[in-house]
């Protein structure tokens, strides 16, 4: 090989490099400025909204809309909780920012969010606080994935959560809803009814009655505590708008799954509650709105798909226990 050839055939690999990194710069900018979950970080003017997706990536649209005062934040077990139904008691603007099978390292992300994302303060906001509040690791750790990169503070963390294969697929969805004239989009208060695929599982069926009849341990079995999850939340409320409404809420759940007497699950129910009425008790404008509770709606397994997840009519009942609430709250 001549000494031409031998330069071309070293200087390859740096060209093929500096290409590579033309392309991702590329990609990058594009991915930016067309910000496939409209999180607000382009600088361009752009459509409103995004497509109908999974409500981990729509929260960061939905969670910057104007149009909401108020939201609704936890997992599967506050997904009934209807925003529609919620603004018509209460006049407050409800968008629904829920993540199923998410905790509590979740919700405070998208409470962030949404917070630091009001022009006007927000005026309230419905938590709801379930097993997953009780865990007594510092890190709050979850098995599901969260896009925690979408929702940064930090620019490079979201620049760098771009990079990844999900968001380039996603970008075909964006490109096709940004020129279309009248896209579908996803529903902006966020609101998801989850009865149609429970009924599909079959949880109506005999089968479905049979497994309510069996017990089901929700109590989070942290009887001693610490409790990382109410001292996070505790923090992030003293940042907060000091007249912001908090409603806590401890959903309902069928008999099967309330504390068992005679063993270690009531100590660890009531020493989870503890810190969050605590936090209801000395912060103003706040209150614990406790169904988690031996009733004639917990007795009934008409009311319940499985053990922690009630049908529509009970979902009415709580959001007439939060309105209550907030109206003791003004």
């Amino acid at each position: 090989m001549d000494a031409a050839a031998a330069r071309r055939a070293a200087g390859f690999p740096w060209a093929f490099v500096a290409t590579v990194a033309a392309l991702l710069a590329l990609f990058l900018l594009t991915v930016f400025l067309l910000d496939p979950y409209d999180t607000g970080r382009s600088p361009l003017r752009l459509k409103e909204g995004v497509r109908m997706q999974g409500p981990r990536t729509a929260a960061a649209s939905r969670g910057r809309d104007q149009a909401f005062n108020a939201a609704i934040f936890g997992n599967s077990h506050v997904q009934m909780l209807s925003p529609e139904e919620l603004k018509a008691k209460t006049g407050l603007a409800f968008v629904s920012l829920i993540a199923p099978a998410s905790g509590p390292k979740e919700t405070l992300t998208l409470i962030d969010w949404f917070l630091r994302h009001r022009r006007e303060p927000a005026r309230a906001l419905v938590i709801g606080i379930d097993s997953y509040w009780c865990t007594a690791d510092p890190t709050l750790p979850n098995e599901r994935p969260f896009p925690y990169w979408l929702f940064s503070r930090n620019l490079a963390e979201y620049l760098s959560g771009l990079l990844r294969f999900d968001v380039f697929e996603e970008m075909n969805h964006r490109i096709r809803y940004l020129l279309a004239r009248e896209p579908k989009r996803g529903r902006p208060d966020g609101y998801w009814d989850y009865s149609e695929g429970y009924e599909i599982q079959g949880a109506l069926e005999d089968s479905g009655r049979q497994r309510l009849g069996k017990h089901f341990d929700s109590s989070g079995g942290n009887a001693t505590g610490p409790f990382p999850a109410a001292t996070a939340l505790a923090a992030m409320l003293d940042t907060a708008p000091p007249e912001l409404r908090l409603v806590l809420v401890r959903p309902p759940v069928y008999q099967s799954a309330l504390p068992a007497p005679g063993s270690a699950e009531p100590a660890a129910d009531a020493a989870c509650r503890a810190p969050f009425q605590a936090l209801a008790d000395k912060r103003p404008h706040t209150a614990m709105v406790d169904m988690r509770l031996d009733s004639p709606i917990t007795r009934d397994p008409a009311n319940f798909y499985d053990h922690t997840h009630y049908r529509r009519n009970v979902a009415r009942l709580v959001e007439s226990e939060i309105a209550a609430a907030l109206a003791t709250l003004r």
